[in-house]
């Protein structure tokens, strides 16, 4: 059997991939692992977002890929440049857990369920359909995508793989 070709996703990042491709992202605590799928051209993203919102960039060199509000429509364009009808598009993602407990829990100590908010309004705006997701809890995750098939396998230690 022939290996698939593995592409990787950091922290701060995102990639497309075609061709049976399966695109890969480990560490998800309170980022969250977005993916697109047009599953007539089998191409698939994935953007590993950090924070909520571009607005808050201390950066010299702005990463476009780090905040929501900036990661969802750089990945779009990336996936249309492929050959990605985005009315096609379905979303599916990952992570967004509150790992660690905060008395008082004040808003800024809501990454994770904040991240989450934000994907979903980027979405929503790009009236793109969340088909599935695996967020919250408190604990970490790895993620990868099929560009073949579309399917998104979740895997954490506490709740070992599932596929969505």
């Amino acid at each position: 059997m022939m290996q698939q070709p593995l592409i990787k996703v950091g922290m701060a990042d995102l990639n497309i991939a075609t061709e049976g491709a399966i695109i890969r992202t480990t560490g998800l605590g309170s980022c969250v692992g977005l993916t697109l799928y047009d599953p007539i051209a089998k191409i698939a993203g994935m953007a590993h977002v950090m924070l909520p919102s571009s607005s808050i960039a201390r950066e010299s060199a702005f990463n476009a890929a780090k905040y929501a509000d900036t990661a969802i429509p750089l990945l779009i364009e990336q996936m249309e440049a492929a050959g990605a009808v985005m009315k096609r598009a379905i979303a599916k993602m990952a992570g967004g857990a509150q790992m660690f407990a905060f008395s008082g829990q004040s808003d800024s100590m809501r990454i994770g369920p904040r991240n989450v908010e934000s994907c979903l309004e980027m979405l929503a705006r790009n009236s793109i359909p969340v088909k599935a997701q695996d967020v919250g809890g408190n604990y970490g995750r790895t993620i990868e995508i099929d560009s073949s098939n579309g399917i998104l396998t979740i895997r954490s230690v506490q709740l070992g793989t599932k596929e969505i």
